[in-house]
């Protein structure tokens, strides 16, 4: 424990979940979000598609890298960015997706491809 420093205060974390709320999404990138989680339960090469509490949990870390990027509204490359980090680990593959070494990064990646980003 005499090697472990804070980095953050406890005040400090506070204040940025409240600053990440404030910040605005559209509705077209909120059915964005929808749509994109709604394709992994759609998707033939996945067994287990995401949740809709993936898409608020999507939709909160878009709004947290629109924070990081000193901006109160989201875009779209915020959503594309986070999504893989979001998702891999909330849906499983089918065993032949697996089998043909077809990680959750390049279903996702085909899913993005698939739906078109909103203007």
């Amino acid at each position: 424990m005499e090697q472990v420093n804070a980095v953050v205060t406890a005040s400090t974390v506070i204040r940025l979940q409240q600053q990440v709320r404030t910040i605005l999404m559209e509705d077209k990138l909120l059915q964005y979000v929808a749509t994109l989680v709604n394709e992994t339960r759609n998707n033939p090469g996945i067994y287990l598609g995401a949740s809709p509490r993936a898409s608020v949990a999507v939709m909160n870390c878009a709004k947290a890298v629109a924070v990081m990027n000193h901006r109160d509204f989201v875009t779209p490359d915020d959503i594309v960015y986070i999504l893989p980090h979001v998702l891999r680990h909330r849906i499983i593959l089918t065993p032949e997706r697996e089998m043909e070494g077809i990680s959750p990064d390049e279903v996702i990646a085909e899913i993005l491809k698939a739906v078109e980003v909103p203007r």
